[in-house]
């Protein structure tokens, strides 16, 4: 019972289990965090508990897949974290983290995103990359990447969280009224409308160098990653419990 970090937590202590541990146990969820994307998608919705907790009594199983981000922390330890959801680089993980200070200042959640989306306009808008994606190097200043098995809070809409495929969208630079329009389009559900996001569908991205750009996953922030990192996807390895 939660959101998506809280969902995202679970997945990862599943996936630290013998895949035949992890085929006796189906995972749900009752939506009731600050996020509930990948609930949403399935059309479990806040607040409607009785008809969430029939469906889930209902059993009714979908295999899902799980991403995995592989990277190495300040230390050179080797580190992995499953996402059901996304990961994002950049910009939008960097609102996490002025999110996630204002909030231990102010309390709110509602004000601390207000103020985050204020001192957004003051902060670094770009990061210098360097990104394989399929045959394609990416090697520029980019605003936000986010890699999606599911709906990726808007930016991943095309992705299907049980066909072994990533989506990926890439935000180049974009003027400070193109950024407005963007964040209309997002929540619009036209996010890939906008000329300076740039999609993919992929099996794995390699992030050479982002050094400089903080990196969210499924809305939780982890230790930026030293070097390179890989995204990839494992499909059909999660037991979820979906609605009739």
């Amino acid at each position: 019972m939660g959101g998506d970090s809280a969902l995202n937590d679970a997945v990862n202590c599943l996936m630290r289990e013998d895949r035949v541990v992890r085929d006796e146990i189906a995972l749900g969820v009752i939506p009731n965090g600050v996020m509930n994307d990948f609930a949403r998608y399935w059309n479990f919705k806040e607040g409607s508990l009785e008809q969430t907790v029939d469906w889930l009594a209902k059993r009714r199983v979908r295999k899902v897949d799980v991403g995995c981000i592989s990277y190495q922390n300040k230390a050179g330890e080797a580190h992995q974290r499953y996402f059901l959801n996304c990961v994002n680089v950049g910009l939008v993980a960097d609102i996490m983290n002025l999110r996630q200070q204002t909030r231990s200042l102010l309390g709110s959640r509602t004000l601390s995103f207000i103020v985050s989306f204020f001192l957004m306009l003051f902060h670094r808008m770009e990061y210098k990359m360097r990104i394989r994606i399929n045959s394609d190097v990416v090697d520029r200043k980019i605003m936000t990447m986010c890699v999606g098995c599911g709906p990726g809070y808007g930016q991943t809409p095309r992705a299907i969280p049980y066909d072994g495929l990533l989506d990926v969208s890439v935000v180049y630079h974009a003027e400070f009224l193109q950024v407005l329009a963007g964040l209309w389009l997002l929540v619009t559900g036209r996010f890939l409308n906008h000329s300076s996001v740039h999609p993919y569908r992929t099996r794995e991205v390699v992030v050479e160098d982002a050094k400089h750009a903080f990196v969210g996953v499924d809305g939780r922030l982890i230790e930026k990653p030293k070097g390179t990192y890989r995204l990839t996807v494992e499909q059909e390895v999660v037991n979820f419990l979906i609605p009739d």
